[in-house]
C-alpha cells in the first residue's frame, strides 16, 4: 500500500479512509440497434464519472440488448456491437473510472456472451459468461458457447489486443485493495459460482452483468442470492439487470439493479422504471479486508482450493485518486450496537434478552445453585441485571424470592435512584432488603487515616480510595452474602464501562460469579430495558419504575452533591457521551479501524446541530484510546465468565478480545494528529 501522504491526504475525502465509489447502471436499450445503446452507456458513463465513482457495470450483452435471440447469428450485429465497444472506447478516453459494459464477442468463428472492461480509452480484459442457461424460457446455447470452451488468453477486439478469459482479476493501482472480478448472469445462479474462487484469488469487489426477466417471487430470490453471495465471498456484489427497452415477446424486465457489502444491502434500483438509472454506493475495502483476516477460515479455503485459485490472471489499471473533498454518500448509523428501524430494534432487543436469560439459567443448572444476589442501585445496568435475574428464575420455574436483591446506600446514593431501586426490587417480586454500607465504609476510612473520617472540622476529601472504598464494600457484601446463603454473585457492569476503564477492580462492575450485561453497550442497554417495559415480560408497576430508571442520569453516586437531590458526578462528563464512545468502540473493536478513520465515520454520522463538532469528536476519541488501548486491559483480563451477546464483539479474554495488560496507545493517538480540529462542508 502506499503511504497515506502520498495518496489523498484530505480527511474529508472518502477515499482517504478506503472507501470507493461504484455504481450500477440499468439503461434503457433498444433490441438490435448498437449505435443507440452506445449513445446510452456513454451518458450514464459520464455521468458516474461526475459523482466520482471508480466502477460502473452495465448489464449483460446491454450494447446488443439481451433479447436478440436468433439476430446474434447475423454479423451486422457481431460487428455493430464492437463498433459499438470501439465508439464507446473513443468517448470515454478522459473519463476517470472502469465500466463493464456486455456485448456478443466472436473468436474463432464461436460466439460468447461477454464482459468487457473499459478504462480510459483502452480495453482491460474480456470475460466470457462461464455458465448458459437452456431451460425454461431460456436457450443461451443455441446463440453461445460456454467461456471455458476458448483457449485464447487474448483476443483482438475493438482494434486492441486485451487479456481473454473468466479468470481475470483486475486490481487498481492507487487503491490496491479494489481488485475486480466479473461474472456474468446465470454464473450467480450455479452451485459454485465463479465468483467464490475469485474472491478467494483476492477479487473484493465482484460485479454481476445480468439480463433476468422478471415473474412474480424473483426479485427477492435475486436479493437472497447476491446477499449470500456477498457475504460468503466477504466482497461488495455489484448486481445490474436488463431493464427497459429490452424485448416483452414473451418476456418482462424490471432493471433491477443492488449494491451488496458482506451481505448487506448499500443501494438498490427503482425497478420497472422506464427512464435510464444510475444506482450508487460507497464501498468500505477496510470492512473487507478487516472480516477476511479475522475470519481465518477463509484463508483456510484459500488453500483448500489452490488449483482453483492458482488459475486467475491478474491485470492492473491505473486511475487517478479523486482529490478534494468528498462527502460519504453512504449511511452511518449514529448507534452501530442498535438498529434503526423500530421493528427490528425490538427482534435484536429480545433476542440479547434471551441470550442473557439463557446464559445466566444455564450457569445455576451448572452449579446446582437456586438463588442469586445480586446489588440494585436504580440505574441501568443492575436494573436490567435484574430483569434477567427475574425471568430465569420463571425459566427455573423458582420463585422471585430467591433473588437476594440489595440497595446498599452510600454517603453520595440520592433518594431518586434509592427509591427507584426499592421500588423495582418490590415490583420484581425479589427478597428486597437495605444495607447502610456508611458505618463500614467510615470504618475503612480510619482504618486508611483517610481526612474524611477526621470529622466534620477538617476538609472534606473525595479522591479515588473515598469513592472505591464504597464501591469494594458493597461488593464484599454480596460476595459474603452469597457464601451465607449459597447463592451465585450476579455482576452488573456494562461493555462500554469495561472498554473505558469506568469501574473499580475487583468490585461489582468488573467483579462477579457471573455478569450478564458483559458484552452489552450502554446504549444498547437503554433499549433493553424500554424493550422490557412495553414488551408485557413484567407488570405495568415494573414498567412504571424502568421509565423513572431511564430518565435518570448516569452517575456512580460516589461523591457527595451540594444538595437537591442532583449527583455530584455525571459519568459522561469524565470519559464522554456513551453514544459517542459506543460509536468508537464499534469500529475499533468490531474492524480494527484507525483512529483517523473511526473519526470520519464519527463525524458522517454525528455532525449536524443534535450531534458533535469535530473537535469534540475528537477530544473524546482521545479519551477513549487511550482508556482502551493503555489503561484499562488489566480490567478486563480478570473478567468473570458471561455471555457474548452480538457480532460486534466482547472484551471477553477468553474470547473475541486478547491484549497485553501493558500495552500502549501511542501508535493510535499518533493517527488521531491526522484528524482536523475544525468541521469543514462536504462538496
Amino acid at each position: 500500500m502506499k503511504p497515506r501522504s502520498a495518496r489523498s491526504p484530505h480527511f474529508f475525502n472518502l477515499y482517504t479512509h478506503n472507501f470507493v465509489r461504484v455504481a450500477v447502471a440499468t439503461p434503457a436499450v433498444r433490441v438490435a440497434d448498437p449505435g443507440f445503446n452506445l449513445e446510452g452507456t456513454h451518458r450514464l458513463m459520464a455521468q458516474a464519472a461526475r459523482e466520482k465513482a471508480i466502477v460502473c457495470v452495465f448489464p449483460e450483452l446491454g450494447l446488443s440488448a439481451y433479447t436478440c435471440d436468433d439476430l446474434f447469428h447475423q454479423q451486422a450485429l457481431i460487428t455493430g456491437a464492437e463498433e459499438a465497444l470501439s465508439g464507446l472506447l473513443r468517448r470515454t478516453k478522459d473519463l476517470p473510472l472502469v465500466a463493464l459494459v456486455g456485448l456478443p464477442v466472436q473468436v474463432d468463428g464461436l460466439l460468447y456472451n461477454c464482459a468487457a472492461l473499459l478504462c480510459r480509452g483502452k480495453l482491460l480484459g474480456v470475460a466470457p459468461k462461464s455458465y448458459l442457461p437452456n431451460y425454461r424460457e431460456f436457450y443461451e446455447l443455441r446463440q453461445f458457447t460456454q467461456g471455458d470452451v476458448c483457449r485464447r488468453s487474448e483476443i483482438e477486439l475493438a482494434g486492441q489486443r486485451v487479456p481473454f478469459g473468466n479468470r481475470l482479476l483486475f486490481r487498481w493501482q492507487e487503491q490496491p485493495k479494489l481488485v475486480l472480478f466479473a461474472e456474468i448472469c446465470e454464473d450467480l445462479w450455479v452451485p459454485a459460482p465463479p465468483s467464490s474462487f475469485a474472491a478467494l484469488a483476492g477479487a473484493t469487489l465482484i460485479a454481476n452483468l445480468s439480463a433476468s426477466n422478471i415473474v412474480v417471487g424473483k426479485d427477492q430470490y435475486r436479493r437472497d442470492l447476491a446477499a449470500n453471495q456477498s457475504a460468503r465471498c466477504i466482497a461488495s456484489y455489484l448486481y445490474s439487470a436488463s431493464g427497459s427497452g429490452e424485448s416483452t415477446t414473451d418476456l418482462a424486465w424490471d432493471g433491477h439493479a443492488m449494491i451488496w457489502e458482506n451481505g448487506s444491502l448499500l443501494a438498490e434500483s427503482r425497478r420497472f422504471s422506464e427512464r435510464p438509472q444510475l444506482t450508487f454506493a460507497d464501498i468500505d475495502l477496510d470492512r473487507l479486508w478487516a472480516d477476511r483476516m479475522r475470519q481465518n477460515s477463509f484463508g483456510q479455503s484459500m488453500e483448500r482450493h489452490r488449483a482453483e485459485v492458482s488459475a486467475f490472471r491478474e491485470v492492473d489499471f491505473s486511475l487517478p485518486l479523486p482529490v478534494g473533498r468528498l462527502s460519504l454518500a453512504r449511511r452511518v448509523g449514529r448507534y452501530p450496537y442498535v438498529p434503526d428501524d423500530p421493528l427490528t430494534r425490538d427482534t435484536r432487543c429480545e433476542e440479547v434478552y434471551r441470550i442473557q436469560v439463557q446464559g445466566l439459567t444455564t450457569r445455576l443448572r451448572a452449579t446446582g445453585l437456586k438463588k442469586l444476589v445480586i446489588g440494585v442501585s436504580g440505574g441501568l445496568d443492575s436494573t436490567q441485571a435484574l430483569l434477567v435475574c427475574a425471568r430465569a428464575m420463571d425459566e427455573l420455574g423458582l420463585p422471585h424470592k430467591n433473588i437476594l436483591a440489595y440497595t446498599m446506600p452510600g454517603f453520595a446514593t440520592t433518594a431518586r435512584t434509592k427509591g427507584q431501586a426499592w421500588s423495582l426490587m418490590r415490583a420484581i417480586g425479589a427478597r428486597a432488603e437495605e444495607i447502610d454500607i456508611r458505618p463500614a465504609c467510615l470504618q475503612m476510612l480510619k482504618s486508611l487515616q483517610h481526612p474524611y473520617a477526621a470529622g466534620e472540622r477538617h476538609p472534606r476529601v473525595y479522591d479515588l480510595a473515598f469513592e472505591n472504598v464504597q464501591a469494594g464494600e458493597r461488593t464484599s457484601h454480596l460476595f459474603r452474602l452469597a457464601n451465607r446463603y449459597g447463592a451465585l454473585v450476579v455482576g452488573t457492569g456494562d461493555l462500554s464501562e469495561l472498554a473505558l476503564g469506568w469501574c473499580t477492580y475487583g468490585v461489582g462492575d468488573q467483579m462477579s460469579h457471573y455478569n450478564v450485561n458483559v458484552s452489552v453497550p450502554k446504549t444498547l442497554i437503554r433499549d433493553l430495558i424500554a424493550w422490557v417495559a412495553h414488551s408485557g415480560e413484567f407488570d405495568r408497576g415494573v414498567a412504571r419504575v424502568l421509565a423513572r430508571v431511564l430518565a435518570t442520569d448516569i452517575s456512580p453516586e460516589l461523591v457527595p452533591g451540594k444538595g437537591g437531590g442532583q449527583p455530584a458526578q455525571l459519568s459522561e462528563s469524565v470519559i464522554g457521551p456513551y453514544p459517542l464512545q459506543d460509536f468508537h468502540l464499534y469500529y475499533t473493536l468490531r474492524f480494527g479501524y484507525p483512529p483517523a478513520k473511526v473519526a470520519f465515520l464519527a463525524w458522517n454520522a454525528w455532525r449536524g446541530k443534535d450531534g458533535y463538532r469535530l473537535a469534540e469528536i475528537k477530544k473524546w476519541l482521545r479519551v477513549f484510546l487511550e482508556r482502551f488501548f493503555e489503561t484499562s486491559q488489566f480490567k478486563r483480563s480478570a473478567l468473570p465468565n458471561g455471555p457474548k451477546v452480538g457480532s460486534g464483539g466482547s472484551l471477553s479474554p477468553r474470547g473475541d478480545w486478547r491484549a497485553p495488560s501493558d500495552g500502549a496507545a501511542a501508535r493510535w493517538l499518533e493517527d488521531l494528529e491526522q484528524v482536523p480540529t475544525q468541521d469543514q462542508p462536504a462538496s
